[in-house]
């Protein structure tokens, strides 16, 4: 199971958040059987969104949803997190795939393509925050670096990475944002530069020295202090997983947009299938199961 640390570096000069997503990636691969590229692009958005929910969140309820459009083959892509550690999210085209780059990375850049980022914070509320802003490079982890600068006025720099084995399974997948506080000194800004030009990848930092090892890596010479997240009620170290809020009663719910006849149909071809778009997760009901609903849904007088 992965998980999201906090803390403080450079003498107070920046604010970490680090997490282990990869079990959630995997889990997500697995579950939309999604190419080696559309795993990777995924996986960054998913921990993307994680990351940005224990960065923004007031209160333990609220959710943060990314969304990108995109003109390349991947089409959409979805993820949403919460600080209960529930992570979900699926892409339009799971099958879609590039080329490795010249430099033998997986080419996520290009099977995004140009378009929009939008960030969204659902409150306990109700209320939803949106904002967006054009995909800088379709990476996600500069385009998120520019969100938090044009929405939030918040220097930042973001790393994100998803490693996939040539036999599928995902093997290291998280993320760090470190963002610069008010006051932070221009000699742990120009650390925090020098160590970011010597960083290769995060998921390989991350398959190599674990998650603390590559936060450490990373801050090298700045120190990292953990901090509490008791003022959302969690402990340090939350667990994050793929989880999701679909259920059989939602499934069977969303068959009463069909119209009776339709509903005939289904029940006389075997019964109905549904199939969540966040988990791939398949709800079967059988003919009677699909007649009931005509029948409990009809107007009194007219059932028969």
């Amino acid at each position: 199971m992965g998980r999201v640390i906090r803390g403080l570096a450079g003498n107070g000069s920046f604010r970490v958040l680090a997490a282990d997503t990869t079990d959630v990636v995997e889990e997500a691969r697995r579950r939309h059987n999604l190419s080696p590229t559309a795993t990777a692009a995924l996986g960054r958005a998913l921990t993307g969104a994680a990351l940005l929910a224990f960065l923004l969140s007031k209160t333990p309820k609220e959710r943060v949803t990314l969304k990108i459009e995109g003109e390349g083959p991947l089409g959409h892509l979805v993820a949403e997190a919460g600080v209960d550690g529930k992570i979900r999210g699926y892409v339009g085209h799971p099958e879609a795939d590039l080329p490795p780059t010249e430099a033998g990375k997986l080419d996520v850049s290009g099977l995004i393509g140009k378009g929009e980022l939008r960030v969204m914070r659902s409150l306990p509320s109700g209320e939803i925050y949106d904002s967006s802003v054009p995909l800088v490079s379709g990476e996600i982890a500069e385009d998120l670096a520019q969100y938090l600068w044009k929405s939030e006025q918040i220097p930042s720099a973001v790393l994100l990475g998803v490693r996939v084995s040539p036999e599928g399974p995902v093997e290291a997948a998280g993320g760090m944002v470190v963002q610069v506080l008010p006051g932070a000194s221009e000699e742990a800004i120009q650390k925090l530069e020098e160590n970011l030009k010597n960083i290769s990848g995060f998921s390989e930092l991350l398959k190599e020295k674990g998650l603390e090892g590559a936060v450490e890596e990373v801050l090298k010479g700045l120190g990292f202090e953990a901090t509490s997240l008791k003022e959302l009620g969690l402990e340090e170290g939350i667990p994050v997983r793929f989880a999701c809020r679909c259920d059989r009663e939602k499934a069977r719910d969303s068959l009463k947009f069909f119209s009776p006849q339709e509903l005939e149909e289904m029940a006389e071809e075997g019964g109905a299938e549904v199939v969540c778009r966040w988990c791939g997760e398949v709800y079967r009901f059988s003919p009677e199961e699909v007649r009931e609903l005509i029948t409990n849904d009809a107007p009194e007088g007219l059932q028969g």
